[in-house]
């Protein structure tokens, strides 16, 4: 636990909390309610990160305590109980263990999740929405502040595309083994012969940039669309042309933001985006391996990263790492810590055997 405490650098956490919680006991801290979500957030993530690591502290305590007042006493009862407990801990400390494998340039920040449906129709749209959901779902059993930036709604049903931002310590890195092609096999609802049907989407993860970060977009680089938020079916989100859409002539990235009111602030958050990702693109392109931070996928037939199949067996599974559940449900829901242990314990070993052949 020492070492674990070390690399995740429990003490600079606690330094940070404090600075956070002088920042949220200032009066003023509400009149900028964008930087006030941003301190209270992390304030919020970062507390979770030492309250679990203290809480597993005190529980490793509590059962060397269990263990020598049962010896003593012989209570086999306890000491069963016990052992329980000892299985209980070994899998929360190999979850803090997979933190520390954590160490890539941007794998600390938070994280801007792009998903884009793919081939499939309207049944690639509605697995689009469930895998956002999944993803919010996730973020949420954490305790983790999602921040939606855009969602272009399908004619029918589903999702075109979202982006939407996590924000948590190590999102970045926890989250990037989720960049690629994820593939639905299920009987289709939207097929009135009720035929099985496969359908893809892409998922795209990107860091969070900070302000010490250097990009710089000339303003003649960028193209500026202004239009008017749509919901579902067509229901209007407010009645102002105060959707903005970013493109970035020299690359053709395009980014869009209608969750505020303001143009202004929609423009504000999609330079954010934008800036994240043409940084994400131009590490990338430094390094020549482009899948590794951004993911070149074509969201069809042939690259796909993870099954998801409801029929005519019911299994999620990794392609990577071989790692899969039989519960496709409670996958949808959130539960995606394992996926994401073995993804980045996959990742480190491959990047471990790229170094070795170099």
């Amino acid at each position: 636990m020492r070492t674990i405490e070390q690399v995740l650098d429990i003490t600079a956490m606690r330094t940070e909390i404090a600075d956070l919680a002088d920042q949220v006991a200032a009066p003023d801290l509400w009149d900028d309610q964008a930087n006030a979500t941003r301190v209270t957030g992390r304030l919020s993530a970062i507390q979770g990160e030492v309250d679990r690591f203290e809480s597993l502290t005190d529980r490793i305590e509590d059962l060397q305590i269990m263990l020598e007042l049962s010896a003593e006493e012989g209570d086999e009862s306890a000491l069963a109980e016990a052992e329980i407990e000892l299985n209980r801990i070994k899998k929360s400390v190999e979850g803090l263990e997979v933190r520390t494998l954590l160490n890539g340039e941007y794998d600390a920040r938070e994280a801007l999740v792009s998903i884009r449906a793919g081939a499939g129709g309207v049944d690639a749209a509605d697995f689009a929405e469930t895998l956002m959901r999944m993803y919010v779902r996730w973020a949420e059993q954490h305790n983790y502040p999602v921040e939606v930036y855009e969602t272009s709604y399908a004619e029918e049903a589903g999702l075109k595309s979202a982006t939407f931002a996590i924000h948590a310590p190590y999102a970045y890195g926890t989250l990037s083994v989720e960049a690629g092609t994820h593939r639905l096999v299920r009987i289709s609802p939207f097929d009135n012969q009720g035929r099985r049907q496969t359908s893809f989407a892409a998922v795209e993860v990107v860091p969070v940039l900070e302000q010490t970060d250097e990009i710089d977009v000339p303003d003649e680089e960028i193209r500026t669309d202004v239009y008017r938020s749509g919901g579902p079916g067509g229901q209007s989100v407010n009645t102002t042309d105060s959707a903005v859409r970013l493109t970035h002539i020299p690359t053709g990235t395009v980014v869009s933001c209608q969750n505020e009111k303001s143009q202004l602030q929609n423009k504000a958050s999609a330079m954010v985006v934008l800036k994240a990702k043409l940084l994400a693109l131009k590490k990338a392109e430094e390094k020549a391996h482009l899948d590794g931070l951004r993911g070149d996928v074509q969201a069809s037939w042939g690259d796909q990263m993870r099954n998801y199949v409801l029929n005519p067996y019911q299994v999620v599974k990794d392609l990577r790492t071989g790692y899969e559940v039989g519960n496709p449900t409670s996958v949808f829901d959130g539960d995606l810590d394992g996926f994401l242990e073995a993804g980045i314990r996959w990742r480190r070993g491959t990047d471990r055997a790229e170094a070795e052949a170099n």
